[in-house]
This record gives structure tokens, sequence and C-alpha cells, in this order.
């Protein structure tokens, strides 16, 4: 088993994915992913890469995500830890059913959809990351029609499989994504 180099995965998520958003929602979820790799003392690469990674085919593939992505990872010989998080990731949507089994795959699932929460809140309150509040990302979280597509549940679930509070998950990735 292998993972690339961070530079080739950016040669392959540039190959694979022109949207700048979803360039950036890769980049977020993998320094959230690095955040909770450094507080857990887990394999930091494992970690970043899965989360840079874990979109890689949803630009392309948006109805089957990620089916061409698992395949590509598994021909590619990645960690089994990195394919089932991100199959664990697309938990109810596109036939899949996988839930998170690992601590890994659980941070994915709670970084994921969250992380879109912080772009749209940056959007309307261009503030930088690292200077949001935990109460202004939990109000917008409540509303259902801010950022309406994102699935709040899926939050949630990767939380309590992650073992942290929602309060503690904001606050951390406050924390680590004050860097972008």
């Amino acid at each position: 088993m292998s993972l690339p180099t961070r530079e080739q995965a950016k040669e392959l998520l540039e190959k694979n994915v022109s949207d700048e958003y979803q360039r950036l929602h890769a980049l977020m979820v993998a320094t959230a992913m690095e955040g909770y790799a450094r507080l857990y003392g887990e394999d930091l690469d494992l970690w970043f890469l899965t989360g840079y990674l874990h979109d890689i085919d949803f630009q392309k593939h948006p109805n089957v995500h990620p089916k061409e992505s698992l395949s590509w990872f598994k021909d590619w010989e990645y960690p089994q830890d990195l394919i089932h998080a991100v199959e664990a990731h697309a938990y109810g949507y596109n036939g899949f059913s996988a839930l998170p089994l690992t601590k890994l795959a659980s941070a994915l699932m709670a970084c994921d959809e969250i992380s879109g929460i912080f772009y749209a809140y940056k959007k309307l309150n261009p503030v930088p990351y690292g200077e949001m509040k935990l109460s202004s990302i939990n109000k917008r979280l409540k509303e259902k029609s801010f950022a309406a597509k994102i699935e709040r549940e899926t939050i949630y679930l990767g939380c309590q499989k992650l073992g942290v509070t929602l309060d503690e998950h904001i606050s951390n990735l406050i924390k680590y994504f004050s860097v972008l």
C-alpha cells in the first residue's frame, strides 16, 4: 500500500478538479483532517490526503460519487483506511451505506459537510476563518435555509462517531482553518 506525496496529490486534484470551490473545499477538509490527526497523534499525511482527495471524482461523476475514486484508490493501492473513509463519507448518498468504522472515517464525515457551512459563512461575513465565532457558526448551522444543500445530519453523525460535541468540533475547525 502506498500514498502519493502531497505534491502528487495536488497534481491529481488539479487534473480531475477544475472548479475553484471544489479545490478550496479539498484543502479545507484536508486542513481539518490534519488538525485532527495532530490532536489524536495519527499519521498526518494519511489524514491530510484522505481529506484532500475525498471528492476527487465529484466534479466529473457527481451522480455516482465516490464510486470512481474508490476504484482508482484500489488500483493505485492506497491504504484501506483511506478507501473506507472515502466510502463512509458518502453514507446515504448514491446508494452508499457504509458507516464510519474508524476514527479517520468518522473525522472525514464530520469535517466534509461542515466545511461548506464555514465557506458560506465567509462569503457573507468576510472575516478570517480563525476569527469566526462558535456561536455564529452554530446559529448558521441551525438555519436550514442557510447553505441548504449541506447535510446537517451527516455532520452530527460524524461528530457522534468521532466522539466530539458539535461545539468542540466547530471550535477545533475555527482553530484548524486559521491557517487558510
